[in-house]
């Protein structure tokens, strides 16, 4: 199983949270940005459907895969501020 870790940053004048490398908009308080990434955390682990996905890669061809709605990562919210 994976796991994401969403982190509470100063960015952009404000303050946000990083996940995998990709910050989230910017929020006016430390506070705001805990409670964004608090709920995405929670919702990144309820379950969804099965579905089929199409994508592009790096080089240019399509793939087609089955996405397990029940495959979620776990999660956590780290606090360094």
């Amino acid at each position: 199983m994976s796991h994401v870790t969403y982190k509470i940053v100063e960015h952009d004048g404000g303050w946000a949270y990083t996940a995998n490398g990709v910050f989230s908009e910017p929020y006016p308080t430390h506070a705001a940005a805990l409670a964004a990434a608090r709920r995405a955390a929670n919702e990144q682990r309820v379950p969804g459907r099965t579905e089929v996905i199409e994508y592009e890669t790096a080089d240019g061809k399509w793939q087609t895969e089955t996405a397990a709605g029940n495959d979620r990562p776990e999660t956590d919210v780290e606090d360094t501020a």
